[in-house]
């Protein structure tokens, strides 16, 4: 009977505390939206999405994919929060190159999500209401066929919109990205006849950037990379030389919107300088 008593007692305990915590934060939220009237909003912002197995093994998941299946659920809430901001360009890496040395049972399982994730879009009415854009960017080619495919069928069927632009980096590397423009390049030098010695003297950043696969946008603003790791791992390499960063321990699944107003709001009183 005590141990029921006791137990009973821990239980109303633990709902008082998380109905405490959840006014709390709910509470903060509505402050720092009230605040976000007055900050300075990033127009592109570049999302590292990381921690979703973590997630799923802190969840007690029998199966990783499922933490995907949580990331890919949330991007739907963050891209609501960059619209409503104004945010107008947002750049999502969802898939390395490393992430291809992972189990193969893993890496079908994500690239099959990627591929469901993508044909929905095509379909949503909220991406043609709102003229959302979508654009790859990486080595598409070494991805699935039928992937592929539904990232051409993606970006035909939202060419013509310019409200809003949504990257989605899969099978990229910011080091591969680099050697691919600088290829280009040469190949189009090389067509000119130039010699060699001519290519390398006139080479310049201006010269390169057209072949980016972020070619004809601005540069990313804002960088965000959740789970708590501090570091780029080449995301966006060339374009971040100017970028503001903002780490949050938060594993990507569990973002929250409060997490995401934070980011906003140290991007906000940074004073950028450009490199001056």
């Amino acid at each position: 009977m005590g141990f029921c008593i006791h137990g009973t007692q821990a239980i109303l305990r633990q709902k008082i505390k998380t109905v405490l915590k959840n006014f709390i934060y709910s509470f903060y939220q509505k402050r720092l939206e009230t605040q976000s009237k007055n900050w300075q909003i990033p127009y592109h912002v570049g999302i590292v999405l990381d921690g979703n197995r973590r997630y799923a093994k802190g969840q007690g998941f029998s199966d990783i994919i499922r933490g995907h299946y949580d990331g890919a659920d949330k991007l739907e809430d963050v891209l609501n929060w960059c619209d409503e901001f104004g945010i107008k360009i947002v750049t999502i890496w969802v898939f390395s190159l490393d992430n291809f040395k992972r189990e193969q049972s893993e890496v079908m399982d994500i690239l099959t999500l990627i591929e469901e994730k993508i044909r929905d879009m095509i379909v949503d009415h909220k991406v043609h209401k709102n003229q959302i854009r979508i654009r790859s960017m990486g080595r598409i080619n070494l991805l699935p066929l039928s992937l592929q495919n539904a990232i051409y069928d993606a970006e035909e069927a939202t060419k013509h919109y310019n409200q809003f632009i949504l990257n989605i980096a899969v099978a990229y590397g910011g080091r591969e990205e680099i050697i691919d423009a600088i290829q280009q390049h040469l190949y189009t030098e090389a067509e000119s006849k130039k010699d060699i010695h001519q290519i390398a003297d006139e080479l310049t950043t201006e010269l390169i950037s057209p072949y980016l696969y972020t070619s004809q946008l601005p540069d990313p603003d804002l960088i965000i990379r959740t789970s708590g790791e501090i570091r780029l791992s080449g995301f966006l390499l060339w374009q971040s030389v100017y970028s503001e960063f903002y780490f949050c321990e938060t594993y990507w699944p569990a973002l929250r919107k409060i997490d995401f107003l934070r980011a906003i709001r140290d991007y906000s009183n940074r004073k950028r300088r450009f490199g001056t």
